[in-house]
Parts: structure tokens; sequence; C-alpha cells
């Protein structure tokens, strides 16, 4: 063969190979997008400099973000945390489109690189929460930018608002929750559920609060009704609210999708916006003490039918795990019960109490009592059980401690013209005294020692909010002292035992027409 003949037949099967890796790579290319790997177009709306970037290194980005990767593990196990960040920035440009890296990095700065820090103060997490607020950021305004319909995105930023900020498991937690509070409340009021407003601002201010919340934060207005008026009323201060949201539009983002998006996926989804509706109901209501200007949290009773709903469509969507989601929806109906009853709505817990016996007729209500089947208990008789387990039935110091507890509860509700939650608290103060004496009366032992009369521990308990050097602002005593018709603090005895007894009132079975001590 001569060399001229040579070099065609070479030419020519040159020719075919890269025919046939064009091929190959178009497969390829189409695999990659229906996976959702990689993109073949330049990123859209993308700085010029990111997207040059993007094309330009072509597969040499995968190594080069590799390489980052370890740099910036390595910076941060050496707790050079401001290094590691910019390096997760380089990261992010260089893999834009691939959702993992979003996700660890967010989760990264917001778990592990957050910790790191401690209180500047007592209760002063800032540098903690500017860790925990840019791990959402980087997610929320990066990784949504250039991957818009990515479930696992959605998810993990659900997930920061509902275990990060809304669970209680870091230190930081109320002090994230306050912040978060202050950061919301302007577009959503002092109640947290005005969002309305943002809908269709009238005020220059509301206007401009409008373009905030959707620019920075990446809050819509019409989805927010929307998720509120399926899963709420919500509080919109509060990070549950966020969770959902986020949730919600993880699950319409998927629904856009169905291609791309695995079943599993989307049950992940509907469990965090359940779970952060039980979250919401257990402590969803934000509590500020008018003298003391300290805030608590509550929970946000309306929200018992939304969540006994979230359950009941959880089970039908995961009909593998029905067994598991009804025994949740079973404990949190328990408490639901509890709460109403604690915050004196007894025709709620009426309801929710028959309902219980309805659903789980068989199944017992109380801990560690299979005796306690709904229908061989009234509703006093089970809040009262309850209480009895969260503080021990036979301890007498707990058992003391729980009824001066709730007293002091009782006329911390009156201060703030509570009359309805003052009733409860002292009713079921009451009772839990009234059964321990009975279960006691004629027994024997260091753990039966009857309890101090019930006029006693109501005694004590208003002492030590009557104590000037206590714990009550002048303003808090002066009215409780108005409202118990007692007299103006100068006339009162210094002396601890001249403190008036206050008499006690009779526990008819129906709580709400108690009489007030």
């Amino acid at each position: 063969m001569n060399s001229g003949l040579k070099k065609i037949l070479l030419l020519s099967l040159a020719l075919m190979f890269l025919f046939g890796a064009g091929r190959v790579q178009q497969s390829l290319n189409h695999d990659r997008d229906a996976l959702g790997l990689t993109r073949g177009a330049v990123l859209e709306n993308a700085p010029p400099m990111l997207a040059f970037t993007t094309v330009a290194l072509g597969g040499f980005r995968g190594l080069i973000s590799n390489f980052l990767w370890m740099r910036a593990n390595d910076l941060q196990q050496d707790d050079k945390f401001f290094e590691a960040a910019q390096l997760a920035d380089w990261i992010t440009k260089l893999e834009p489109t691939f959702a993992s890296v979003w996700v660890f990095q967010g989760w990264n700065m917001a778990y592990n690189i957050s910790v790191k820090f401690k209180e500047n103060g007592p209760g002063d997490y800032t540098d903690r929460w500017h860790w925990v607020e840019n791990g959402i950021e980087l997610m929320r305004d990066g990784g949504l930018r250039y991957n818009p319909n990515s479930v696992d995105i959605y998810r993990e930023l659900a997930w920061q608002f509902q275990h990060k900020m809304g669970a209680n498991l870091d230190d930081g937690n109320m002090f994230y929750k306050i912040e978060w509070a202050a950061e919301m409340r302007p577009f959503f009021g002092d109640s947290g559920t005005n969002y309305l407003k943002m809908l269709s601002p009238q005020t220059p201010q509301d206007q401009t609060n409008a373009t905030i919340l959707k620019e920075k934060y990446k809050l819509e207005p019409e989805f927010i009704k929307t998720v509120d008026e399926k899963y709420g009323p919500l509080d919109w201060r509060l990070p549950e609210a966020h969770a959902i949201y986020w949730g919600a539009k993880g699950l319409d983002a998927a629904d856009k999708n169905p291609d791309k998006v695995k079943e599993d996926d989307k049950i992940k989804l509907r469990r965090i916006i359940y779970q952060s509706i039980y979250q919401a109901f257990k402590h969803g209501r934000i509590l500020l003490n008018p003298f003391t200007q300290t805030y608590s949290l509550g929970p946000n009773l309306d929200l018992v039918d939304k969540v006994n709903d979230a359950y009941e469509q959880m089970a039908l969507d995961d009909k593998g795990n029905r067994e598991h989601i009804e025994r949740a929806q079973r404990n949190a109906l328990r408490d639901a019960i509890y709460f109403l009853y604690e915050n004196n709505r007894m025709t709620d817990a009426n309801k929710w109490f028959k309902y219980l016996g309805q659903k789980f007729p068989n199944q017992p209500i109380v801990e560690n009592d299979p005796t306690s089947l709904p229908k061989t208990l009234t509703l006093d008789e089970y809040a009262v059980a309850v209480a009895q387990i969260d503080i021990g039935e036979t301890s007498q110091e707990r058992v003391t401690s729980f009824v001066q507890g709730r007293v002091q509860a009782a006329y911390l509700a009156l201060i703030v013209d509570d009359d309805s939650r003052y009733q409860n608290f002292m009713n079921l103060a009451t009772r839990v005294h009234q059964r321990y004496a009975k279960n006691t009366a004629g027994s024997k032992g260091e753990n039966r020692i009857p309890l101090p009369p019930m006029d006693e521990l109501k005694k004590t308990a208003l002492s030590d909010l009557l104590n000037p050097q206590g714990r009550l602002p002048a303003e808090a005593r002066a009215v409780l002292r108005t409202k118990l018709g007692l007299p103006a603090e100068a006339a009162m005895p210094s002396s601890t035992n001249d403190v008036p007894v206050l008499p006690t009132s009779s526990v008819p079975t129906n709580a709400a027409t108690d009489a007030r001590p």
C-alpha cells in the first residue's frame, strides 16, 4: 500500500471516529440534561464572568472544583472559616448547575461552621446567626437562581427553617427566632399574619416592603396567600411558616417537572411541611411579656384542624409508613387535647377528645396505663392524668412544684387580662392537688407525704410574685394587687406569713364555671 492511499484510509478512519464521537456526545448530553447533571446552554441571567468561566473551562471545572473543595475542607478544619467561605463561593461559581454543591455549602455554613462560634454575651449568638443566615441566603439567592426547579435545594431550605431555626436543638435557636421575627415584622405586622398588605400595598412604605420581600427574601405574596389558606393561619415571623413555604415551593417545582423528580423526593418535602405544621401548632405563637419585654413561644391552637388534616393526607401519600404516621397523629391529638384544655378552650378540647376516641377506640390514651381507653375516661380525668405523668405521680416535691407553678402561671395570666387562662391554670392546679391527696390518703413512706394545703401553696406562690426583690416589676405587682383586691405595696406587710390567705374555690366538673379565688 502506497503512502498516499494509507493517508486517505487513516483520514477516513479519523473522520468516522469523529462522527461516532459526535453522535455519542449528543446522546450523553441528552442523558445529562434528562438527569439534571449538567447544562449545555450558557447560563441565563448569569454575570458575564461566570457565564464565560462555565464555557471556557469546560471539563476542567470539575477538576478545579474538586481541588478547591479539598482545600476548603482543610481550611475549615483549621478554623479558617472566612477563607473557606471564599473557596465555597468559587466552587459554586465553577459548578453553578449542580444542586448538591449549593446544598452542601449552605448546610455546611449553617451547621458545621456556625456552631464553632460561641455566645458574644449571655443569650447573644450574633456571630452564629450570621453563618446560619448566610447558609440560607447561599441556597435561596444563588442556588435557586441557577437551579430554579431543584427539589433538593427547596428541601434543604425548608429543613434549615424547620430544624436549625425552628427546633430547640441549637443553643442559639431562640436568638435566631427573635432575629428572624424582627426581619419579618415590617412585612407581616405585629401579629405576623397581615400578609394581605404585601399583596396590595397602599402606602409608599408598603410598596417598598413588598419589593424587598420579593427581591431580597424571594417570597412571593401570592404564594404566601396560597400557603396560608391551605396550612394556616400561620405567624409569618416564625421559621415554621417559611419551612412550609419552601416545602410547598418544592412540591410546585416537582409538579412542573415530573420526569426529573422521584416520588420519594416529594414525600420528603411533604414530611417537612407536615412536621412544620405540627411544630407551628406546639410553639407557633409569639408571647411578649409587656412588663419584662421578654419573648416566649406558645401553642398556636388555631392549627389543630390543619395538623390533623396533614396527618390524614400524609397517611394517604405514604402508605408504606401509615402505621407510624397514625401513631404520630394519635400523639399529636393527645397533645392538642391537653393544650386546648389547659387554655380553657373546652369546646375544642371535647371535640378532639371525642374524635380521638372514635379514630383510636382500642388504644390507651394515657402512657403506661393500658386501661385508659377513651371510653373509660372523662376529659377532666385525662387532663389531670397527663399532668400527673409529666410531674411524676408519687413525687411530693414535683407535685408541689407543679401546683405552685400553675398557680403562678394563673396569676401571671391575670396580670395581662387573660381571665380564661387564669381560671384554667388554677383549676388544673386544684385538680392535681385533689388527685394526689386522694391517691396518697392513708399511704406511708417518704414519697407519699401529704401536700401542703392548697391555700398555703397559693399563699407561697403569691408571696413570691409580690416580693419587691422578685422578678416582677412594680407595675405588674400593682396590677396583680388590684386584680386580687389586695392593699397597695406600701401597706403590704414585710413578713411572708402576713400575706392574706385567699379563699379556696370548689372545682366543679365544668372548668369554665369556676370562680376566681
